[in-house]
């Protein structure tokens, strides 16, 4: 009886690590494909995670590995944080639009720029981005109705992006280094020949100009404060030596004392 009731007991121990190991494969199953709670998710050839009109103000965590499409519009979302999307390899298609983002890091889009097909950026409160913020991406990108600063920063991004071809002419202007370019279309006025980059050199050259013209007239200044304090300190020192006894006097005083005696 001993006998056979080691044998059951050894018999069921790999039953239960197997059980044990279904239960956690499972588990990371799920995990990989869970929607989030805010969101509906839908299989189309890949997961189609729709958030769109869901209040929310970042980006939902632990969205499905297997997205292939990511629907975020008309939230409150007001950043997009480094890697926010890095676990998404087979992402083709991210829907950012109608938003509040007033910021987008260098690293974003790391791990979804290489397959990612389409990003669409407009309607937010964009000004400026970081140069490197779209690094290696192919995707075609729609910045329009953005509240865009014209200046050198934003002509080396826009010199590397596949902007949307319909949407190209509403990427405009909002203000600018030079106030005549307010309100235009930023790719007609760089097709004109007019280059940002060149306006923030000048800026920086007369900023410099200013600097340094400040710096001598500081230096002049306290030059002439030198030498006029110098003359002064003179001025006391001569007038302090005629206020002094002279030799001549000193002898004559001595003599007519020396003839007393």
């Amino acid at each position: 009886m001993g006998a056979s009731g080691g044998c059951r007991s050894s018999i069921k121990a790999p039953s239960s690590l197997c059980s044990v190991g279904t239960l956690w494969l499972l588990l990371l199953i799920m995990s990989a494909c869970a929607c989030p709670k805010s969101c509906h998710c839908s299989d189309r050839n890949g997961v189609v995670v729709q958030c769109t009109s869901r209040n929310l103000e970042s980006i939902p965590p632990n969205l499905p590995k297997d997205t292939v499409v990511l629907l975020l519009s008309s939230n409150r979302i007001r950043l997009i944080p480094k890697e926010a999307f890095v676990d998404l390899h087979r992402l083709r298609e991210l829907d950012l639009s109608h938003n509040a983002i007033e910021s987008v890091e260098v690293g974003a889009f790391q791990g979804v720029s290489e397959g990612l097909r389409t990003l669409d950026l407009s309607n937010n409160h964009l000004s400026s981005l970081p140069k490197d913020t779209f690094a290696k991406l192919h995707a075609r990108v729609r910045l329009s109705n953005n509240p865009w600063h014209c200046e050198c920063s934003l002509q080396e991004v826009l010199r590397e992006l596949r902007l949307d071809p319909e949407t190209v002419n509403e990427v405009s202007c909002y203000t600018s280094v030079q106030e005549e370019y307010v309100g235009q279309p930023v790719i007609q006025v760089l097709d004109s020949g007019i280059n940002f980059c060149n306006f923030h050199q000048k800026t920086t050259d007369v900023a410099m100009f200013v600097a340094m013209f400040c710096w001598f007239s500081m230096v002049t200044a306290y030059i002439i404060y030198y030498i006029r304090h110098n003359q002064e300190d003179a001025r006391r020192h001569m007038e302090y030596l005629k206020s002094l006894p002279s030799t001549s006097h000193i002898s004559k005083d001595y003599d007519t004392a020396s003839s007393v005696f």
